[in-house]
């Protein structure tokens, strides 16, 4: 990274109510390269085995690929379009040898060394950038509430507590090719926070909430502080959860 700000980052899971783990989350260090880094959430569908079985073919695609990447000649958005490819056919393969059908979300971002960050995701899993506790951008469900809002029919806040909110229009693993959402951030800066997360966390919060607390926490205290918060609104009825939050902070705060 550019010199006068330093990354710091924390990621969070937990079962929530559920009985069963089905979210994968984790946080990659390049192994060759200082300052370029994956954050990736996946959130697995398609009963006890199945879902973990995917958010895990997820994970492993991306370390093998990541892993393989090299930040000064490959394109990193290239490189995330391969990941949600390579997953989606494993996934699909899998369904095959198994009772079960197999789907998950994907939400990942890649830090590059010159500061630039690159993003896609596939689902309802999100990706969010802020400055301080400015909202600045975040990625479009894959889901059918999204369309309602996109068309006007529903307000956010609707959308929030819709009774299909959890119906996805796309995902890795269906028949059909999965959508993707992808975004750059040409410059990151002192005081950009990016989040990932499953639904288990947003669906809890607005996101004003969420920048207030990303500014105002550490990165470790943001991700026990969020699922601590949505496991107590979800009063006994949550889902999994997942998180990675890299913060990027002055060298002398």
């Amino acid at each position: 990274m550019a010199t006068g700000y330093r990354l710091t980052a924390s990621t969070g899971i937990h079962k929530g109510d559920r009985e069963y783990q089905q979210d994968q989350v984790a946080l990659i260090k390049h192994p060759r390269t200082n300052g370029c880094i994956l954050g990736i959430v996946a959130d697995g569908m398609g009963g006890r085995s199945g879902g973990r079985k995917a958010s895990d073919q997820v994970m492993m695609t991306a370390k093998q690929l990541f892993e393989r990447y090299d930040p000064n000649t490959d394109d990193a958005g290239s490189m995330l379009q391969q990941i949600v490819d390579e997953a989606h056919i494993v996934i699909k393969l899998t369904a095959i040898s198994a009772e079960e059908e197999p789907h998950s979300t994907m939400a990942a971002f890649v830090i590059n060394p010159g500061g630039d960050c690159h993003w896609a995701h596939t689902g309802d899993s999100r990706i969010y950038h802020f400055f301080g506790n400015r909202f600045v951008k975040r990625t479009m469900d894959h889901s059918y509430v999204q369309t309602l809002v996109d068309k006007g029919e529903l307000t956010e806040e609707q959308a929030q507590s819709h009774p299909k909110s959890n119906i996805l229009m796309g995902c890795l693993g269906t028949d059909t090719e999965p959508p993707v959402g992808e975004h750059l951030i040409p410059k990151l800066r002192p005081g950009d926070v990016i989040m990932a997360c499953s639904d288990g966390v947003w669906h809890y919060f607005t996101t004003d909430e969420l920048g207030s607390i990303l500014a105002s926490l550490s990165a470790r205290e943001a991700s026990e502080f969020l699922i601590e918060k949505a496991r107590s609104r979800a009063r006994g009825g949550g889902d999994n959860l997942s998180l990675v939050i890299v913060k990027l902070e002055n060298l002398d705060s």
